[in-house]
């Protein structure tokens, strides 16, 4: 194995690439990655790929274009030096909440996206937790959409064994997300109905379900701006809720994220790290890293032993 595979990355999540490759007992490829004063992006590989099964792991995070870039540009140089199979590991897909027309006369960027990784060579995806799973349809090659669940819930089962949960889901959409991690930490379920009463009017939170004196984790697939969430924290302290703590897939944390997280009623949030957080997380005490190295380096390994790789889906 350690002979035929090969593991690349671009800059969006360096780290995570060392992990991963410390897992699979591999070295990090040798690739330069140069920008040119006016921006274009320049990408050699510095070491032969002839034959090899190579994997990019880069998530398309912020700056999302650059790294999408990157993940193309690195994926031609590949391919044109006669690498045997390319597999792209995004461990966070850009785009994917664009994955509709949710108006008139607006793109569906989602499947924009798939077809430039498809078209600039990509063999085979591995993601995690897309924001919707019909995305993997906009592709013509294999996607792995793997499931960041078991990472979380370990440490879930950990943090608050013996405590009387309830899991929360911060919006409809995400019920079915929060009764499935319920079912497995045998705890009970909330859901937080979330409407406007008009134009530019605040939004009226209803709770469904008993949350009063019980430890309330609100679960969701990303938080980028964290309105809804914090908004969901509100409405669970008015209601009785003992304490506050979130965890979701992809911290984006975008905007005013971070100073609402810090205003807010929750105690911590649990992240993985498909996004690097780098300075904000200095900014704020409340957010604990999980990583999902172990689970992306048995999906590259079984992928590469030609195993199954279903049983990684929870």
């Amino acid at each position: 194995m350690h002979d035929k595979i090969r593991v690349f990355t671009g800059n969006s999540n360096p780290a995570l690439a060392q992990k991963i490759c410390e897992c699979l007992h591999v070295p990090l490829g040798g690739a330069r990655v140069r920008t040119f004063s006016d921006g274009e992006i320049m990408i050699e590989i510095t070491e032969n790929v002839r034959g090899r099964d190579v994997y990019v792991i880069q998530s398309t995070c912020a700056p999302t274009n650059n790294n999408l870039m990157e993940l193309l540009i690195m994926t031609d140089a590949l391919k044109r030096a006669s690498a045997a199979t390319i597999t792209a590991v995004i461990p966070y897909y850009g785009y994917a909440r664009q994955d509709r027309k949710a108006a008139p006369r607006t793109p569906i960027t989602a499947k924009l996206v798939a077809d430039l990784i498809t078209t600039a060579g990509v063999d085979r995806v591995v993601t995690i937790d897309l924001h919707a799973g019909q995305i993997q349809g906009f592709f013509n090659i294999p996607v792995d959409n793997l499931y960041a669940a078991p990472v979380i819930l370990d440490y879930l089962n950990t943090r608050f064994k013996g405590e009387e949960v309830v899991m929360v889901s911060p919006d409809a959409g995400g019920t079915e997300r929060a009764r499935a991690f319920a079912k497995r930490l045998e705890c009970t379920l909330a859901v937080i109905d979330k409407r406007r009463t008009g134009p530019n009017v605040a939004e009226v939170m209803h709770l469904i379900g008993d949350v009063r004196g019980k430890t309330a984790i609100i679960l969701d697939d990303m938080i980028d701006t964290a309105g809804t969430l914090t908004q969901a924290a509100k409405a669970l302290k008015e209601n009785g809720a003992r304490a506050i703590y979130a965890c979701a897939t992809h911290g984006v944390l975008s905007g005013p994220a971070i100073e609402r997280i810090n205003n807010s009623d929750i105690e911590e949030i649990v992240l993985t790290d498909t996004i690097p957080l780098g300075d904000k997380q200095q900014e704020t005490g409340k957010v604990r890293m999980l990583s999902v190295a172990e689970l992306l380096a048995e999906a590259i390994r079984r992928i590469h032993e030609d195993e199954s790789v279903s049983s990684l889906f929870v």
